[in-house]
């Protein structure tokens, strides 16, 4: 079992510096806005857990490190809300992709439909049931966004359909700041550090959700 030891509070104020290519201390100190010895402090222990590489005074990072290093803090017990923060919104679907694959769904991300053209966020396919997901990073929503977003979800759910024979498929939305999960047209709208208990408690609960079929 994985302990915190390894993993003291500034790696989570270390994401957001986890940029690809090579970064000094300095300059991550800068964007992390912490001092120098904080700074390589973070970036050794990220190194040391297998996050990024090390070239003389450089870190390297690639695309697939931030959301790697967002993962390894969940399992590590950090706030998963506090984490999608520090995520921009392609890490965001990337996180909402990866807790789907940890717990055995088939996913496609940015699938996109023609005639008319739509993009699905993220799919992830289990046991002949589509969840079909639309990531929302906002900072504030309304009421009337979140209509408009379901509203947009279910289209794309129906055309989903239509375009893949004998599927079945449930639309969701997938947000940043959200107190809890509720429901527009039972349509769920998930915070995303509820997500994870979302999914494991997702096919008893499909009778209260949406569910589309052809």
């Amino acid at each position: 079992m994985k302990t915190l030891m390894k993993f003291p509070k500034n790696m989570l104020s270390g994401l957001p510096g986890l940029i690809p290519g090579g970064i000094s201390v300095e300059d991550f100190s800068a964007i992390t806005k912490t001092d120098n010895d904080e700074s390589k402090k973070t970036l050794d222990t990220y190194f040391k857990n297998g996050i990024g590489t090390k070239q003389k005074d450089k870190y390297y990072f690639e695309e697939s490190d931030k959301l790697k290093a967002a993962i390894v803090l969940i399992e590590n017990g950090f706030s998963l809300d506090e984490i999608a923060v520090a995520l921009n919104w392609k890490d965001f679907e990337g996180l909402t992709a990866e807790i789907l694959e940890s717990k055995n769904f088939a996913v496609i991300k940015n699938l996109i439909l023609t005639k008319p053209r739509m993009e699905i966020d993220v799919i992830g396919i289990r046991l002949g049931i589509a969840m079909l997901i639309d990531c929302k990073h906002w900072k504030r929503y309304s009421s009337s966004s979140l209509t408009e977003a379901v509203k947009k979800q279910v289209a794309r759910t129906k055309h989903y359909i239509s375009k893949t024979p004998g599927a079945m498929a449930v639309p969701v939305i997938v947000t940043l700041y959200q107190d809890k999960i509720d429901f527009i047209d039972r349509v769920p709208i998930v915070p995303i550090f509820q997500f994870s208990s979302f999914v494991d408690e997702f096919y008893g609960n499909l009778e209260e959700m949406k569910t589309l079929s052809n």
